[in-house]
């Protein structure tokens, strides 16, 4: 890359492999289901999450909107964390494009809702209220440091959902860094959910691109959906070449991503002027803040390290800051974020 970009998994760009790949794709008419390169996409992506189809959206954000349409109407409920990726960044577009009616719910240092206050939020079967439809989760979770959240906890949501007559959808965007950060095969995760979405574009660093995995019944529903909200593609075999290569490629190799991140967390607590907590640094996210002492604000050193050394780092508040790692972050490259923050913060 031209730049040390810490700033997201999102910057990535594509592999020489995956170049190979878009060049060389056998391509076809999407709309009409005859993009081979992305049928075989879908086929791979549902067998890796367990489920019986999927389908392939231009972006995460699509992908939630696309799946939270396809299950609930207009005036129906879907009952999610309050700190979400949905509820946050994705424009009210559920509510915006669908008419679905959030019912936010706090969550907690994992970004795990109460199994009890999701529970108690599901409507009684009256005239006055919406009718509770969807529970959705997300995994790991983006607003809460990226932390891996482990299959017991969809496997009790699942039993609510169950119990209800509700369905489940899991934002898993970065579902593949969940997995490989607790040692475990995908599917034990989404195995407990009706439908999951994936980012083929972050830490699996395909350029463009996100799948959604359910049933049969649901990719159909989903397919019209997506074709409503403007996502019927054409030749995005192109596209959908890279996110094989992902799949293929990237998804065993995140662990060097996580041990950057452990690495780099590692050094920040040697450095003074720097608060972080340490056992929150689980996948490829670290969060940390400046002291109180320290007479710069995150812009100010975000700006010096950008002019100093090319290094570029997101700011999530006046002194905070989320440094993420990826395939093009490497060990040299912590090292000197580290002395280059370090020399900065001591100016």
């Amino acid at each position: 890359m031209d730049r040390i970009d810490f700033r997201s998994d999102t910057v990535t760009w594509p592999t020489p492999a995956m170049r190979e790949a878009m060049a060389t794709a056998k391509v076809g008419d999407d709309v009409y289901c005859e993009d081979p390169t992305i049928a075989e996409l879908e086929a791979l992506a549902a067998a890796k999450t367990g489920k019986e189809a999927a389908l392939f959206v231009a972006s995460g954000t699509m992908g939630n909107l696309v799946s939270i349409l396809t299950h609930a109407t207009r005036g129906e409920e879907v009952i999610v964390g309050f700190d979400s990726h949905v509820m946050r960044w994705e424009t009210g577009s559920i509510a915006a494009l669908g008419g679905v009616i959030p019912n936010s719910l706090p969550t907690d240092q994992h970004g795990r809702m109460s199994l009890e206050a999701v529970e108690a939020a599901i409507r009684d079967d009256n005239v006055h209220l919406p009718r509770t439809r969807l529970i959705h989760l997300e995994n790991s979770y983006g607003g809460k440091y990226g932390y891996p959240i482990s299959p017991d906890y969809f496997a009790a949501i699942q039993a609510i959902a169950r119990r209800h007559d509700l369905l489940v959808h899991l934002d898993g965007a970065r579902i593949f860094n969940a997995a490989v950060a607790q040692n475990l095969d995908v599917r034990e995760i989404t195995h407990h959910v009706d439908s999951v979405t994936f980012c083929l574009s972050k830490g699996l660093c395909a350029p463009v691109g996100s799948l959604i995995c359910g049933s049969s019944e649901f990719i159909r529903g989903a397919r019209r959906i997506r074709k409503a909200v403007g996502g019927g593609m054409r030749q995005a075999g192109i596209l959908a070449a890279a996110g094989l290569v992902a799949l293929e490629e990237m998804v065993d190799r995140l662990i060097y991503d996580h041990r950057h991140a452990c690495l780099l967390a590692e050094g920040l607590t040697l450095l003074s002027g720097i608060e972080l907590d340490f056992e929150m640094v689980r996948t490829n996210m670290v969060f940390f803040k400046l002291t109180d002492d320290v007479p710069y604000d995150a812009e100010e050193v975000a700006g010096r390290m950008r002019l100093e050394a090319n290094i570029y780092v997101g700011t999530t508040g006046p002194r905070q800051f989320r440094a993420v790692t990826h395939y093009w972050i490497e060990e040299s490259d912590v090292k000197l974020f580290l002395d280059v923050l370090g020399s900065i913060i001591v100016s």
